[in-house]
């Protein structure tokens, strides 16, 4: 019971990664608002968790949307001590091919959304001085990934507005970190992932697997609780070891052979 007696609001909460965090937040004891732009799926996922949680529809990259979240999360829970900056959509295009509408979409969602709920919920946050938000970056904000402009530009805006954030939200107790998942099994990634996309991250992530959204939301809670009190600013690499990884091959020094030996 980790998060014993904090209220959440965890946004894109209707399925995958959101989902899964929001469950494990309630699991730890806290009370969750299950932020989505799909108000149903939004309350399948709080009807599952149960009283301790609310269904709110949002977009949050719309400036009223994300007023009338706080607002509701504060008129039923009174206070709000968690921030999980989850929503956000995809996009892979190559960048020859990226429209302007298509790259401004993905931005405005995943980095101004996540601007626009952060700034709203830690001003509530800093009148009883103290708070943690966890954004949720990517891998594909760290590394330039094939299609990748639009997604991978947005997240990695996310992760230095993590550290701008966590620098001056310190003094009012706000705590702000991200996780940077890798490969992860979603709805999302099992529609997108083509054949090549899966192949390819079976051979550069060291574990040989994709991860689970139980995996983020495990780090999430721990990035949540006062566990990590004295941590802020940092990108937790959730990722199997895809971000450490170097060159991957099979060696045997035994029957290894050196370039230019033809034996």
């Amino acid at each position: 019971m980790r998060l014993n007696g904090k209220t959440a609001i965890v946004t894109g909460a209707a399925r995958g990664i959101g989902r899964a965090i929001a469950v494990a937040f309630a699991r730890e004891g806290a009370q969750v608002v299950v932020c989505d732009r799909d108000e149903e799926a939004a309350k399948l996922t709080a009807e599952e968790i149960g009283s301790a949680a609310l269904a709110v529809r949002a977009d949050i990259s719309v400036d009223e949307d994300v007023s009338g979240l706080v607002d509701q999360a504060l008129a039923r829970f009174g206070k709000i001590d968690i921030l999980v900056n989850n929503a956000g959509i995809g996009a892979t295009t190559l960048f020859l091919e990226s429209s302007r509408e298509e790259f401004e979409r993905v931005v405005r969602i995943n980095l101004t959304g996540t601007f626009l709920v952060s700034q709203a919920v830690a001003r509530t946050m800093a009148e009883h001085k103290s708070g943690s938000i966890v954004n949720i970056a990517s891998l594909s904000g760290q590394k330039g990934g094939v299609g990748r402009s639009a997604y991978g530009a947005s997240k990695a805006g996310v992760e230095l507005l993590n550290k701008v954030m966590a620098v001056e939200l310190a003094d009012h107790g706000i705590n702000v970190n991200a996780i940077a998942p890798g490969p992860i099994l979603t709805e999302v990634s099992r529609t997108m992932h083509t054949i090549e996309t899966r192949e390819a991250y079976h051979r550069l992530v060291p574990q040989r697997r994709y991860g689970e959204p139980e995996e983020i939301a495990d780090a999430a809670v721990f990035l949540a609780s006062e566990e990590a009190r004295y941590i802020t600013g940092h990108t937790l690499n959730v990722d199997g070891g895809f971000l450490a990884a170097g060159l991957l091959f099979p060696f045997d020094p035994k029957t290894s052979k050196k370039l230019g030996d033809e034996r």
